[in-house]
């Protein structure tokens, strides 16, 4: 078993008109055995720009605690929020400066820029942008996520049709996928506001 499917996880983040929405499984397991049901792979940098860290758990919370120290240290310095793409080659810059001893994660980077566009991207351990326009996904369930993220995507999506459509992708996904599962946390973000919410999924 890959480090990286060592505690199980799945993330994904798809744009709509104007809005964008990024969701994760709620799992944490060691290999085949659940340790937590509620744990947080989703995090909030600032109102626009919103983490998710799938991989290594204990690399995830590592990189986090950092990357919220340098977002901090900009805030002071620039007296400004960071940008999402800013942001992301803040953690690409992070990433490849350990390169020889990577933290085991595959971010996903999602956010509101500019005249409120939404812009979306993932990389893997050592900082490789992947950058996309419909969808991103990351974690153990990625190959299912693709699938389904593939055939459920249209264009300007309002927010409550977006929500639907990633939340079925993804429930759908980790019903395929025994390391991620146990419901499912989904961020709605729009240029007015966040919205939050819980799912319910298989509980096996």
């Amino acid at each position: 078993m890959s480090i990286f499917e060592y505690n199980g996880s799945a993330l994904v983040s798809m744009v709509g008109k104007n809005c964008l929405a990024i969701a994760s499984d709620r799992r944490l397991g060691v290999q085949l055995q659940t340790i937590a049901t509620d744990f947080q792979r989703i995090s909030k940098i600032h109102d626009r720009v919103f983490l998710g860290l799938s991989g290594l758990a204990t690399d995830a919370q590592t990189l986090y605690q950092r990357l919220v120290f340098r977002h901090k240290l900009y805030q002071l310095r620039e007296e400004r929020d960071m940008k999402p793409e800013t942001f992301a080659n803040l953690v690409s810059a992070l990433l490849y400066e350990k390169r020889f001893g990577p933290y085991f994660c595959q971010p996903v980077i999602a956010g509101l820029g500019d005249e409120d566009k939404p812009f979306i991207c993932t990389m893997d351990s050592i900082g490789a942008k992947e950058l996309a326009k419909d969808f991103v996904v990351a974690g153990t369930a990625s190959e299912s996520l693709y699938g389904a993220c593939e055939s459920m995507f249209k264009e300007d999506m309002e927010p409550e049709e977006l929500f639907e459509m990633v939340s079925q992708a993804l429930l759908s996904s980790v019903d395929r996928d025994c390391l991620s599962g146990w419901g499912g946390h989904v961020y709605v973000v729009t240029p007015t506001e966040v919205e939050e919410r819980i799912l319910k999924g298989r509980m096996d």
